[in-house]
């Protein structure tokens, strides 16, 4: 199993790392104020969740990226260079409490992010369900709770899509960053916030 790290214990960040915990996948979850402001909330997620530093979790093989988009040059500033592995952008281009898009002169979020992660594998996905649908189970309405992903890379998606499957989520390939990545995109795709789940 690859080794998986969380950048960002924000709501989607927790909400990723309960999602793994519940069966038993190990992460690394890391914010900005270091391991110790964690305790709590690694805590009350499991054991197989363990906080770390920025670095530490930037290091695992699959890294999640969940921050407020005006922090993520902050977020990211200064790592080594990705090598290839597994970046999944989980981020929107909008913040609380205005809710005003970014400006991305035209391209798709994560064309924008992909260029903050240098030499990393990037998948569009996690972004679009709101954390508690994510934390919760994903077969609680009966069926399998759908998971959107996106990316220029065939293996990564693959690898992305059957930790998807492992959770429990029913994943769905949108193809491209460019396409893909726009259709889940908040603001602007029509499928963000939508709760839908496979049936059969």
């Amino acid at each position: 199993m690859p080794s998986i790290g969380i950048i960002g214990a924000g709501n989607i960040g927790r909400a990723i790392a309960t999602a793994l915990a519940r069966k038993d996948i190990a992460a690394t979850l890391a914010n900005s104020r270091g391991p110790e402001s964690l305790a709590d909330a690694v805590g009350a997620i499991g054991p197989a969740i363990t906080a770390g530093t920025r670095e530490d979790a930037a290091a695992k093989d699959i890294v999640f990226v969940a921050v407020n988009w005006s922090k993520l040059p902050q977020a990211l500033g200064g790592l080594p260079p990705f090598d290839g592995r597994i970046v999944v952008d989980t981020n929107n281009p909008i913040e609380a409490p205005l809710f005003k898009p970014f400006d991305l002169g035209g391209r798709a979020s994560s064309e924008v992010f992909a260029d903050m992660v240098p030499g990393a594998r990037v998948v569009k996905a996690f972004n679009h369900l709101q954390p508690q649908l994510l934390s919760g189970n994903p077969a609680s309405e009966g069926g399998q709770r759908l998971l959107f992903y996106a990316g220029d890379d065939a293996g990564a998606k693959a690898e992305i899509g059957a930790l998807i499957d492992r959770l429990g989520f029913a994943g769905i390939d949108l193809g491209s960053l460019a396409v893909g990545g726009r259709l889940v995109q908040f603001p602007g795709g029509p499928l963000p916030a939508l709760n839908l789940v496979k049936f059969g």
